[in-house]
């Protein structure tokens, strides 16, 4: 079964986002913007990676942000061929030629389609933090891969809105990277309520 992993970039205080979903903080810190040093090892990264799964706001954010509907040729440069869900309650255009498979409803009911397209690789939650969220409350999170930014901002979208305590968290690895610290955390699963009953 493949491994459920949220790679992101975080504020110190614990925003990935402003209050209207910004992400303008990340890209003032060199590296930021995917050109430099707080990315030297996504490559790697993303070649353990089958299956892209993000929410509304964020798929929303990087297609206005790349302006992918104008110009499509540009998503496989970013993500390759790999799939990619979005977890939406709305209509929300496709990008031309990407393989793009829009859901609602629970994550727990389309994991059996997601894994079976991530095969022998891993899910990456790109975001936002309540899906990662809901990814966890199904009991199928396995890791968190957060890249600390030196900026604070006062109010914004949280990281990861739930409690996961010291008893599920485990350091794996802690390391600079430019101006980013990368935490590695591996997560302890929890078996969700539903499969107790």
């Amino acid at each position: 079964m493949p491994r459920v992993i949220f790679y992101t970039a975080a504020t110190l205080n614990g925003f990935l986002a402003t209050e209207d979903d910004s992400l303008d903080w990340l890209f003032a810190v060199p590296g930021g913007d995917g050109e430099g040093s707080g990315t030297e090892g996504f490559p790697a990264f993303l070649e353990g990676i089958g299956v892209l799964v993000q929410g509304s706001r964020t798929y929303e954010w990087v297609l206005r942000h790349e302006d992918l509907i104008a110009h499509p040729e540009k998503w496989p440069g970013y993500y390759g061929a790999r799939p990619s869900w979005v977890f939406t309650t709305r209509e929300l255009p496709a990008v031309e030629g990407a393989d793009i498979r829009f859901a609602s409803g629970r994550v727990i009911d389309a994991w059996p389609a997601i894994a079976a397209a991530a095969g022998d690789r891993d899910v990456w939650v790109v975001g936002g933090g309540d899906l990662v969220g809901q990814f966890d409350d199904a009991g199928l999170l396995d890791e968190l891969r957060i890249s600390l930014a030196p900026a604070t901002l006062p109010a914004g979208k949280p990281l990861l809105p739930r409690s996961l305590g010291p008893e599920r968290l485990h350091l794996q690895s802690v390391r600079q990277n430019g101006q980013f610290a990368e935490l590695v955390y591996t997560v302890s699963r929890v078996t969700p309520p539903e499969a107790r009953e």
